[in-house]
Formats: structure tokens, C-alpha cells, sequence
């Protein structure tokens, strides 16, 4: 099972909007789905019960309930075949309850916004992940994912600059976009709308699609996202229904520690 957990200790950052459009993509492409939803206000859960049924479903577990006549451990635990498992973690995280999942996950996503209060929280919360979450920082797991941007203002570029000084990679951009508000309300991902629609969030995606494929090394669960075939086959089940690259860190990287010390000029 390929498990990853989407965190920040921010709330409103969109860890639910990521950790739905990569269930919508896992399972448009055949993987059974699940996700661990430990946000109580329930987004992705709720996400997971407006499926429409010519979609495939997604499996969601209100992991911020307790469980009623059952132990914990048995109700938290997925449908048996379950190839992927997306953790969706609360705002203000208990890093030191979440240790086991966060090391046990094959990925670690952090969404981070265009402004500096989130870019300031965010330099803090990657010392914590490490310092409290007691994770290596050699770890090669982890990366960061911008999310609701407008790629021609002076903030994204600020984040840019932020994000590509650290020292885990950058792998994707979600767009400012009424695809993701539209998609979500249909309990769709942005890869299961029309293809035109798509094809506006794609060169965002890919590179994070990219990134978590090679992270894949217990199943080779999908051909890479950006095998044309696997493309063509996610955009012709779109249609019935109905990613740019960003650079990556580069060598001159920031210690978080340092990151923390500084303020971010708008």
C-alpha cells in the first residue's frame, strides 16, 4: 500500500483540495482509494460521499470520530485491496500523536500559500516536522506543493524564491483556479473534468504526479503520468464525466532554522 499524508500545521492551507484531487487521480486510473480524513471538519470525507457513480469511488474513513463498538486500530484500517492511502491532517497537528503515520507514509506533502503569514508558518513548521516529528532530515520522502496561485504576482514570486531555497524539493502548483471550487463540490478531482478543463491544471500536476510515481517502489502502481497512453486514457474517462513544470530546489538552499530568523519582504 502506497500511503501519503498531506500536512501543515495551518489551517485553510488546502491540504483537503490536494489530498482530493490525488485520490481523484489514483483512482481514475484503476488504484482502489482510500483516505484517512483526520480534519473535523470533514471536507474530504464529505468530498468522498458526493462521488458521482460514473466515477470510480474513494473510500473515506472519519478517522477524527471515535469509533462506536469497535477498537480504534480496526476502524481506522481500510478496505481490504486498498493500493493507496491518503492521510488529510488536521490544522494545528499534534506532531508528536502523528510520529507513526508520518513515518510509516511513502510521501510527505506540504501545502504552502502565496502570502508571507503562510510562508513565515510554514519555514516554522518544517523545523517542527523534524525537530518534533522526529523525522531525518535527510529524508528524501518530503516536498512542498504551492497551492491556489497566480504564477504573475509579486507574492507567488516571493513563495518561489521561499520555497526554492529550501532544503526539500518543490514539486507542484495548484492554480487559483474555479476548476479545483467546481471539481470539489461535484466530488470530482480536477483530472476527472472535461479535458479542456484539465488540460489548464495539468502542467501544475504533473510534476507532482511525477515525483510521487518515483516515490512508488512497492507496487508500480500506474505507468509514469507523463506516458502519453496514461494520459489519454485519464483525459477520454474525463470527458465522459463532465500540469508547467516547477523548478526544483536548487544548490542554494536555507536551513529552516535560518528561514525562521528572517522576515519576508512583500
Amino acid at each position: 500500500m502506497f500511503k501519503i499524508a498531506i500536512v501543515n500545521s495551518k489551517g485553510g492551507v488546502g491540504k483537503s483540495t490536494l489530498t482530493t484531487n490525488l485520490a481523484a487521480w489514483y483512482a481514475s486510473q484503476g488504484c482502489k482509494t482510500a483516505i484517512l480524513d483526520h480534519d473535523s471538519q470533514g471536507s474530504s470525507s464529505f468530498w468522498a460521499s458526493k462521488r458521482p457513480p460514473q466515477v470510480n469511488p474513494v473510500q473515506a474513513i472519519e478517522a477524527f470520530k471515535e469509533p462506536y463498538g469497535m477498537t480504534r486500530s480496526f476502524y481506522l484500517k481500510p478496505e481490504a485491496g486498498t493500493q493507496v492511502l491518503l492521510t488529510d491532517t488536521p490544522a494545528g497537528i499534534d506532531l508528536m500523536r502523528f510520529q507513526p503515520p508520518l513515518k510509516e507514509a511513502d510521501a510527505i506533502l506540504i501545502p504552502v500559500l502565496p502570502s508571507a503569514i503562510d510562508i513565515h508558518a510554514a519555514a516554522h513548521f518544517l523545523r517542527d516536522l523534524f525537530l518534533i516529528g522526529r523525522l531525518p532530515r535527510s529524508s528524501t520522502n518530503i516536498a512542498v506543493v504551492a497551492n491556489r496561485v497566480r504564477k504573475n504576482t509579486r507574492i507567488y514570486q516571493t513563495l518561489e524564491i521561499f520555497l526554492n531555497r529550501l532544503e526539500i524539493p518543490f514539486v507542484g502548483t495548484l492554480r487559483d483556479s474555479q476548476n479545483y471550487i467546481q471539481a470539489a463540490a461535484s466530488g470530482l478531482g480536477v483530472c476527472e473534468l472535461t479535458k479542456f478543463r484539465f488540460a489548464h491544471e495539468k502542467p501544475g500536476l504533473l510534476p507532482l504526479l511525477d515525483w510521487l510515481h518515483a516515490l512508488d517502489t512497492t507496487s508500480s502502481l500506474l505507468p509514469s503520468p507523463t506516458d502519453s497512453s496514461a494520459l489519454r486514457s485519464t483525459e477520454s474517462r474525463t470527458s465522459e464525466n463532465q500540469k508547467q513544470p516547477n523548478e526544483t530546489a536548487g544548490n542554494n538552499t536555507t536551513t529552516f532554522d535560518q528561514l525562521c530568523g528572517q522576515n519576508t519582504t512583500l
